[in-house]
This record gives structure tokens, sequence and C-alpha cells, in this order.
């Protein structure tokens, strides 16, 4: 008798107390109306949006400073709204303003001189932070060790795809940069992270850094602050660059 009472019980629960919960609900139960997201507006999917920094649109680079000195940049501003790496001995550029978490846009082209090989061809490489870098480099059909090819996060992840366009084809990069963040100690309390895409090709899906991205040695994990964003001028043919964008995250 227990048992049957127990059953019925059970019965009763699933045939008309769950509906009855379940149509009770409304749609609105689960509607969340603030804070509402800015509204930002772009026009294409390279050209940068409202909200963005520009850092530079081909006019000159006032927003940049020699990296090693506090001399102004001697890099060649061309017709075609580009501009093009000078192997000046400065190191590169670097901008005059900091930066923690941001997604940066960067176009980019190796140069059609394809007599050089392995690292030597159009090495350049865009630096979040000062720091972290993601290679550039004429990995068309040109042979490397894969931590540093076009697209790696320099000597810590092989990109997924290679995605590099012919010598002399513009590429474009789009990073998402969430910088590492340590405490009032220096310890590390929370990792950075890059999502890559490149030429519109996902490269990097969220990977960790594993600190300072070194030629030589392991990562380093010293602490820091916002940085600059820094574009190498290192060996032998020649880089250009365009449309440089960040926002803020």
């Amino acid at each position: 008798m227990i048992m049957f009472i127990k059953k019925t019980t059970i019965l009763f629960f699933f045939l008309f107390l769950i509906p009855l919960i379940i149509f009770s609900q409304k749609s609105k139960d689960t509607e969340i109306w603030e804070p509402k997201p800015n509204e930002v507006y772009s026009s294409s999917d390279s050209l940068p949006p409202d909200d963005a920094i520009i850092l530079f649109d081909g006019l000159n680079l006032s927003k940049w400073k020699a990296k090693w000195s506090d001399k102004d940049s001697g890099w060649q501003i061309n017709d075609d709204d580009s501009v093009t790496v000078i192997f000046d001995g400065s190191g590169g550029i670097e901008t005059k303003e900091n930066f923690g978490s941001v997604q940066l846009h960067i176009e980019w082209k190796t140069s059609e001189d394809t007599s050089h090989k392995n690292q030597s061809r159009s090495n350049s490489g865009v630096f979040l932070q000062n720091r972290y870098e993601i290679q550039i480099l004429d990995s068309y059909k040109s042979p490397t060790y894969v931590n540093g090819q076009a697209g790696s996060v320099y000597k810590q992840y092989i990109p997924l795809v290679n995605a590099s366009r012919k010598p002399g084809e513009w590429q474009s990069y789009d990073i998402i940069f969430d910088a590492p963040k340590f405490d009032s100690d220096q310890n590390k309390i929370q990792s950075g992270y890059f999502t890559v895409f490149h030429n519109g090709i996902l490269i990097h899906n969220h990977v960790e850094i594993l600190g300072t991205t070194e030629n030589v040695g392991p990562p380093k994990n010293i602490a820091h602050g916002d940085g600059p964003i820094s574009l190498q001028n290192h060996c032998c043919s020649q880089v250009s660059f365009r449309n440089i964008w960040v926002r803020k995250l």
C-alpha cells in the first residue's frame, strides 16, 4: 500500500506539477535589459571602428617614437599610405602611449626580394607591452623553425596553419591580447592570452602566454604594468605596414 502511494505521488509530480512549473514561467523571467552595451560603428572588417585609437593611417608617425631612444622614427612614409622599415639601428618603433589588454589590427607586406632565406627574409614582429611577440616574416614557401615562422607566438606557439600570402601581397593580423596581471608583491596572479587571426584565419585560439618571448632561453615573468606596442626592424629585407589601429579592452 505504501509503495503504491509513493508511485502515485511520483506519477502525479511528473504529470501535473512539473508541467505546471514549466508553463508558469515566462520569457521575460530570463531577460536582462541593463547595462546596455556601448554602440560602436564600423564600416568594414578592416577599417577602424569609431571607438578605435588610430596608430597609423598613412599620414605620419606622430603616435610612435624610436624604440631605443626618444627620437622620432625615421621610417619611410610612402605614397600608398604605408610605412616601410628603415634599418637604422633603432631597434624599431614603439607607441608613445602605453596599453594593457587590447584588440589590435595591423596590415603588413613582406618584400618581393626573396634572395634572403630563413629568418633573414623580411623579419619583423609586433610586440604587445614590448614583451610578447607575434612574429612577422616571409613564410610563404620559405622554411624556418616553425615556432618562429609568421604568426607564431615567438618561440612559444606554432600557428595552427600557415596562412602566409606571397611576397609583396598585403596581409593582416587581428590580435586579441589579454594582458597578464601581477600583484603588489610582483607575483603573476593571472596569465596573459593571445587569440590571433592571420588574413582572417584563426591561428591561435586563446593560448596562454608563458612569459616574455625570448630568442635565447626560457620565458621570463617579471612584473610590469601597461606598455607600448612596438614594431621590430630586424633583418634583412624590408617590411611595410599600414592601417594600424587598436581598441582598449
